[in-house]
């Protein structure tokens, strides 16, 4: 009698499947029932399935269990049989399945990609049929709608991770608008979830407008609930509003939105939200100097990803990308190289080639790189992460987007490095005038996104300064520089990094092509200054003005003064040999001293005193 009762459990646990006159079991049962080869016995089978496909009915395929359904797509996948995948997909239906397959994520990623990149437009197609779909129940019942909205922020998750913001975006508006179907608690706090997930991917998509619409919407369902006595955790809300002040460069209300989302974390909040939170507040310290918050704050991130999610994926290299961030802003340029390359190769891996997250890693190594390989002139890397990030954006997004702007300046700056030391006059003036053009382009988008009055803008402006003296425009190149100080200074202060910078591009116009002395001085000492109270003696960016101060005072025959500051640099040199010579960043983060509470409270807890102190 013991062996019917264990078939029937088994029965019970998954059993027997048929398809096209195939017998499969589950991975799970195989394993169980099979001592030898389990998984090449059940990849035969499907194989089998796939290859029947053409005469096998697609009703039998959709009637497995998702994880062996999603195998048999995979295998169409890996045989090139794009057409017939993407037949499946574009159906909501069998997509909205295939999605609950959790543990295989990664490789939906890679089919979606695939069919993404062979013309089959499979985003906007689930996205417009989920849209239909939201109409059609309009008028059904609330437990209808609430399945609807439940699929609705899966689809649109996906598509947002995936890097299809248009059609994520489209989703999540249809779910919202079902949410405002019903004026009762549950619905709120659907609203308040859904105006989330639609902030984030209009800030990916650098629709910031809208964005800031959205975040009043979500505080207008926030006031509902606490008027009936309710709460919703605002720790992602505040999180993806500080991301978008920090795309705006509103640097001082990005850092008190942070402090915000901070205070929000709770024990039990998904780990995702807590991880993400972490690195916006990690950007928001670095940009306001506040290095060591920064530091604990993503070195904590980078650990929770990886411990959480695994080191292949996206969301470990979104934390690398910012953990990269920081690293190039602390100087630890060679680590935040490694970094970036690591975040490229895992992006790469997930999601292939013509995807907007690997545009951004590419963007992000090449700026890395041409930071590092500046003193070499070793270009050709960082070109080439530069133009790969400007292909693929080309490719998804139209030629007017934001994310060009970036992309393009980060272009021009290698170009023009490049000119300055070719040989041939002809192909100089070639690069210049390439490098013009992208400086101009990404000016009117920024302009066009931001206004005058912006870090981004003023960045910008700094950067034609620098062209147009390479240009041989000096009266050109200076009214830039002193645009682009004047925004800064008015943005950010004046003892800003950013303000160094451009002080310094400015200090060597007068010096080298102005033979302005007297006002070159003052302004590489200011630079030389808020170098080193922000990054210390072994500051990179100290050897260019300490060079130039030789050449100025070299030209103005002030031998004691060129003396001295040969000294000043050799010791500098011996600084950056002993600087970041020995952490590996990513060892530097494999363990965290501290747990998330404890990082949460000591940073709430550093910003009581700073208050004080102030």
């Amino acid at each position: 009698m013991g062996a019917p009762g264990r078939e029937a459990r088994e029965e019970e646990r998954g059993g027997w499947w048929w398809v096209g006159g195939r017998r499969l079991r589950t991975p799970k049962m195989a394993a169980v029932e099979l001592e030898w080869v389990p998984e090449t016995l059940y990849n035969t089978a499907i194989s089998a399935v796939v290859d029947s496909y053409g005469r096998a009915r697609r009703r039998d395929i959709r009637s497995l269990p998702e994880n062996i359904q999603f195998d048999v797509y995979y295998k169409l996948y890996q045989q090139g049989r794009l057409c017939q995948l993407g037949s499946e997909f574009c159906e909501l239906e069998v997509f909205a399945k295939v999605l609950r397959a959790l543990d295989k994520r990664h490789l939906l990623h890679h089919c979606f990609q695939a069919l993404m990149d062979h013309g089959v437009k499979v985003a906007s197609v689930l996205a417009y049929s989920f849209s239909r779909r939201c109409s059609y129940i309009a008028e059904s019942d609330s437990a209808v709608k609430e399945k609807a909205i439940q699929i609705g922020f899966v689809l649109g998750g996906f598509l947002s991770d995936a890097g299809w913001y248009s059609d994520a975006e489209k989703v999540f508006l249809s779910c919202l608008q079902l949410c405002t179907l019903h004026d009762e608690i549950l619905h709120w706090f659907r609203a308040v979830e859904c105006c989330v997930r639609l902030l984030h991917v209009r800030n990916g998509n650098c629709k910031y407008h809208l964005g800031e619409e959205t975040f009043k919407l979500a505080q207008s369902y926030m006031d509902k609930l606490a008027k009936h006595g309710q709460q919703a955790n605002k720790a992602a809300l505040y999180g993806e509003l500080c991301a978008l002040l920090f795309a705006k460069s509103h640097y001082d209300e990005a850092y008190k939105w942070c402090i915000e989302a901070m205070k929000e974390i709770t024990v039990g909040l998904p780990v995702k939200v807590v991880v993400d939170v972490l690195r916006q507040a990690s950007k928001a310290c670095v940009v306001k100097r506040e290095f060591k918050k920064a530091e604990q704050l993503i070195k904590h991130a980078v650990y929770l990803a990886r411990e959480h999610f695994g080191a292949k994926h996206p969301k470990y290299s979104d934390t690398l990308l910012d953990y990269g961030f920081y690293l190039l802003n602390v100087d630890n340029i060679c680590q935040s190289v490694a970094i970036y390359q690591t975040a490229l190769d895992i992006r790469q891996s997930v999601f292939g080639g013509k995807n907007i997250h690997v545009a951004t890693a590419h963007e992000d190594l090449a700026y890395s790189s041409y930071v590092h390989q500046y003193s070499s002139g070793k270009f050709d890397n960082a070109l080439f992460h530069a133009e790969r990030a400007i292909g693929i954006i080309t490719h998804i997004l139209p030629e007017d987007h934001l994310l060009l702007a970036s992309s393009k300046r980060v272009k021009a700056l290698i170009l023009e490095e490049i000119a300055i030391d070719c040989h041939n006059k002809e192909t100089e003036q070639r690069l210049l005038q390439e490098a013009h053009d992208l400086h101009l382009s990404s000016l009117q988008l920024a302009k066009k996104a931001f206004g005058e009055f912006n870090v981004q803008t003023a960045k910008h402006y700094g950067n034609l300064g620098r062209l147009y003296q390479s240009m041989r425009k000096f009266k050109e190149a200076e009214e830039m520089h002193i645009k682009a100080i004047q925004i800064k200074e008015q943005l950010l202060g004046q003892e800003d990094y950013e303000v160094a910078l451009s002080v310094g591009h400015l200090a060597s116009l007068y010096n080298y092509d102005m033979n302005q002395y007297e006002n070159a001085e003052k302004l590489y000492l200011r630079s030389i200054a808020i170098g080193k109270k922000l990054f210390g003696e072994g500051y990179s960016g100290l050897e260019y003005d300490y060079r130039g101060l030789i050449k100025l005072y070299n030209s103005i025959g002030n031998y004691e003064k060129v003396f001295e500051y040969h000294n000043i640099l050799a010791n500098w040199n011996r600084l950056r040999d002993r600087q970041f010579s020995v952490t590996d960043a990513l060892e530097d983060v494999s363990t965290s001293p501290q747990s998330t509470e404890e990082v949460v409270q000591s940073f709430l807890m550093s910003q009581n005193i700073d208050g004080q102190s102030s």
